[in-house]
């Protein structure tokens, strides 16, 4: 593997697990873009969110991406909103190759149910907040993605093993 695999797409959307499958697949680190950011703030992403505000953590993805592309090639899984910013998608693109794992809102409330961690999903109102992110955010990573793969209702290790098949190159 010369470059990365980056896995993007909405929150519950499988890019963590999915990453760990191809991770384990590939003999090559797992990086959670996520982690990374509160490992260098000190902080969880909520506090992040509540102390500095959502600009301040979409600053620090940014930089995050730019220390990740100087790294050997690993599986790198985001954050839902990494894409959201231009730069960060060309940073993308650059960095590795780009996989967009969709979800359906009722996916998503599924897998978060109970989930208190994510800011964009508190208070009232959660699958109205889903559907209108998902519509939002769905033409943004296909823009930012080389590869788009359905992620509803399919095992980690499905995936993974349709990820590897299309990207990587045939077998003589």
């Amino acid at each position: 593997m010369d470059r990365h695999i980056v896995l993007i797409g909405f929150m519950g959307a499988g890019k963590t697990t999915v990453g760990g499958q191809l991770s384990a697949t590939l003999g090559c680190p797992l990086l959670d873009t996520d982690a990374m950011i509160e490992e260098q703030a000190g902080m969880t992403i909520s506090e992040i969110f509540a102390n500095q505000g959502e600009e301040a953590f979409r600053r620090t993805e940014t930089e995050v991406l730019a220390d990740l592309a100087c790294r050997e090639p690993a599986v790198v899984s985001t954050g839902g909103g990494v894409p959201l910013r231009e730069e960060n998608r060309r940073a993308l693109r650059d960095m590795g190759y780009v996989v967009y794992l969709k979800v359906r809102p009722d996916t998503v409330l599924r897998r978060l149910s109970g989930d208190t961690t994510r800011p964009l999903l508190q208070g009232e109102n959660k699958r109205e907040k889903v559907e209108r992110l998902l519509v939002g955010r769905d033409p943004v990573y296909r823009a930012a993605a080389h590869l788009a793969v359905e992620a509803d209702g399919r095992k980690p290790e499905d995936i993974a093993a349709e990820i590897l098949s299309r990207i990587q190159p045939a077998e003589p």
